[in-house]
């Protein structure tokens, strides 16, 4: 199973994905896919992203039962601890104003 999440994606890319995936819900797209082909989608996804941003995930035979794959600015990162892949959050910006009161 495959699942990829693209935000603020070319139409291109988006159009693309739907090659060769179902789009469920606008920028989740979801299949069964090679390991040769999940590659192929995300080199295309690398290429075409532009400033937008993506996550894929898949199954896969490790502690966790899946591992995945992120790419383009986001709040969240992934972090490996104790060989298990996990997600740690960024603080959110202030705005400029917020920060001094003013």
């Amino acid at each position: 199973m495959l699942v990829i999440v693209v935000e603020n994606a070319p139409s291109r890319l988006r159009g693309r994905l739907g090659l060769w995936l179902v789009e469920v819900r606008a920028g989740v797209y979801v299949g069964k896919v090679s390991r040769r082909v999940r590659e192929m989608i995300w080199q295309n996804i690398e290429k075409g992203i532009d400033d937008g941003n993506a996550v894929m995930a898949w199954q896969t035979n490790n502690e966790s039962g899946f591992d995945f794959l992120t790419l383009g600015a986001n709040r969240r990162i992934p972090i490996e601890m104790n060989g298990i892949k996990l997600v740690s959050f960024l603080a959110e910006q202030m705005p400029a104003q917020g920060r001094n009161g003013l």
